[in-house]
């Protein structure tokens, strides 16, 4: 039976203690490609996925600062589990916003009850990351069909439900709720990046799929009001990244401890004890703190313009603040991910330690958007006052 979660200090206990066992293996699930099921099961019965339900409805609903140390926790365990369930926190956010009663009545429930919500959002086809071709086509009895294609569909493969973006009649952005195995749906398996490799996040092909009306969301109006949906959706994604960063410097921490030698002119007998590896280590080691500081602001800023949902300046900080945690944890994530290679010598990049991993999972999980953006608006906000842009990637 699922557990249910109570208190934000609940979910943070839970989520330290399965990361700590999902640790273990992430090097040999990378390694061989296992795909992480039964860990993902382990997720939904500890109650870990339910924690954003509005307490009104049997949840704890946690904070964004704790959502965001239980994906970084998770994150830093396995970056492939972290990440899958971004996009199930994402559509629960998008039935807070715009979902009718009824629509959460069920959901909620089902989230409760351990289902999982995949996605299928992106496109390759398209002019740019923000435009979809997919679309609902109206049917006599007031029903939907949908038929498309959708790329990178992370957490599809092991999901429930799987929510599809797709344009009304009227070009406007929804989200129909789609059970996994809707007639005409079908997930593939065909993903092949270098880094994140147990996300399977692969192919949603959709032909003819029928959509009750009441499975649809008008995910448009989230953009009409000031909102911190984007800021949200983006965090988690710096969660990501801030705990990739993490387990980059420990593992590297770890092995310059153990197989590391130091350079000769040095006159240390260890390479830990070598003064300039100190430095670099140093070095390194703030570039994570200051991630990890970046995300806890950024979550109490979004968790600030919750309380406030008029408020655009609030609205507007949780933005900038996000955009600072996820600028920094990118740079986090790859350098450091990238750094510890040096620090250790010829001996690390061996197969049998996986300590690749860290950088290939930061190399590809950082280009879901890209830094430059994130760095032009924090710019154009301290130098010309001009706020993020409400398009739900800021």
């Amino acid at each position: 039976m699922t557990h249910v979660i109570a208190t934000d200090a609940e979910a943070i206990e839970t989520a330290a203690h399965l990361a700590a066992k999902f640790a273990r293996e992430a090097a040999l699930r990378d390694a061989e490609r296992i795909l992480p099921r039964a860990e993902l099961d382990e997720l939904s019965e500890s109650g870990l996925l339910a924690i954003t339900v509005p307490r009104s409805h049997g949840g704890a609903e946690v904070s964004a600062r704790t959502l965001g140390e239980v994906i970084r926790l998770l994150s830093a365990a396995d970056s492939s589990i972290g990440q899958i369930p971004q996009n199930h926190f994402f559509f629960v956010e998008v039935l807070k916003e715009n979902g009718t009663p009824e629509q959460r009545d069920f959901f909620y429930a089902e989230l409760l009850a351990g289902r999982r919500f995949g996605n299928a959002l992106a496109e390759k086809g398209t002019q740019h990351a923000l435009a979809f071709a997919t679309r609902l086509q109206p049917q006599p009895d007031g029903s939907y069909v949908l038929t498309g294609t959708k790329n990178y569909s992370t957490g599809a493969l092991f999901a429930d439900w799987i929510p599809v973006f797709a344009l009304d009649p009227e070009d406007r952005l929804t989200a129909a709720f789609l059970p996994h195995d809707a007639p005409g749906l079908t997930v593939v398996d065909d993903w092949d990046g270098i880094g994140q490799r147990t996300t399977a996040s692969g192919t949603v092909r959709l032909e003819h799929v029928p959509v009750p009306a009441d499975r649809v969301v008008p995910h448009h109006l989230t953009f009409e009001r000031p909102e911190v949906f984007g800021a949200f959706g983006q965090y988690i994604h710096a969660a990501v990244d801030t705990g990739i960063a993490r387990a980059a410097l420990e593992e590297g921490g770890e092995l310059i401890r153990t197989i590391a030698r130091p350079w000769g002119e040095s006159g240390a007998d260890r390479a830990s004890d070598e003064p300039l590896v100190i430095q670099k280590f140093g070095e390194l080691s703030l570039l994570v703190r200051s991630a990890e500081a970046l995300l806890d602001r950024a979550g109490g800023a979004i968790d600030a313009a919750r309380e406030a949902p008029a408020d655009e300046d609030l609205a507007a900080e949780a933005s900038l603040a996000v955009t600072a945690a996820r600028a920094q944890a990118d740079t986090a994530a790859l350098t450091v991910a990238s750094d510890v290679f040096a620090l250790i010598g010829t001996r690390s990049v061996t197969g049998g330690l996986g300590l690749d991993r860290h950088w290939r999972n930061a190399r590809t999980h950082t280009l879901h958007d890209p830094r430059r953006w994130k760095i032009q608006h924090l710019g154009n906000h301290a130098l010309n006052g001009v706020n993020p842009p409400a398009n739900g990637i800021v």
